[in-house]
């Protein structure tokens, strides 16, 4: 039985609720149970240097958990003046993935940042974040699209993410902090609406895991990710 009482292959409810801000060109409030990730996409009219003159767009992203997103206060980083290796890996996967679904010259010589704040974290949060960030990033292609800036959607399919493990044994989907924190083997997927792989982490905590057992964590990821796809096919029809 997992601490929750969710079945191995359970999600945590999900929710993906768009145009939660009032200025940002894209949001979204993404929830996976406890874990509470706020995105939103700007729209920026330049590029990185190494873009200019190509006709190409950027998009990338920043992440970073509030001072009580946890059970004890954190300090800012902008206070300690200078980001943390695992917020640096967190922001360069998020725009990893949304780059991999993303077609660089459907719009143009523009950069749209992606942020992803986490409001409250119960395990997971990079995965909130990224399944939250394509809703936020569509949101902003939808918005630029009526305003005539771009003729199409220029999106090659939906990515999302989902985390699975080994706890007491057993292969299960979505890691809360509960199981996160004792699972001996702990894995994100990150992977597109067709079921393409954009970028796999996996660690044996413990005892080195089996061929067999990482084929049951993608099997139950595949049947996440699918799950999350169709909530965001809801979120941007709203």
């Amino acid at each position: 039985m997992r601490p929750s009482g969710r079945r191995a292959d359970q999600l945590r409810e999900v929710t993906l609720e768009p145009g939660v801000s009032a200025h940002a060109e894209g949001s979204c409030m993404v929830k996976f149970g406890r874990t509470h990730v706020l995105c939103t996409a700007s729209l920026e009219n330049s590029v990185p240097p190494f873009l200019k003159g190509t006709g190409k767009g950027w998009v990338t992203a920043e992440y970073g958990m509030l001072p009580r997103a946890t059970g004890e206060r954190m300090r800012r980083e902008a206070a300690q003046g200078k980001q943390s290796g695992r917020t640096l890996e967190i922001q360069r996967l998020i725009g990893r993935a949304l780059r991999a679904v993303t077609d660089q010259k459907g719009f143009g010589e523009r950069q749209i940042m992606i942020d992803c704040d986490v409001i409250q974290a119960d395990g997971g949060t990079r995965t909130a974040a990224i399944t939250g960030a394509f809703v936020a990033l569509h949101k902003c292609f939808q918005m630029m699209k009526r305003d005539g800036l771009i003729k199409a959607i220029p999106l090659k399919d939906h990515v999302a993410a989902i985390s699975c493990g080994i706890h007491n044994g057993a292969s299960v989907l979505d890691l809360d902090y509960d199981e996160d924190s004792t699972a001996g083997t702990d894995a994100n997927f990150v992977m597109t609406g067709v079921g393409a792989l954009v970028e796999i982490q996996g660690t044996a905590e413990g005892e080195p895991f089996t061929e067999a057992a990482f084929l049951e964590l993608m099997a139950l990821a595949r049947k996440g990710i699918g799950e999350l796809v169709h909530l965001q096919r809801e979120a941007i029809a709203r």
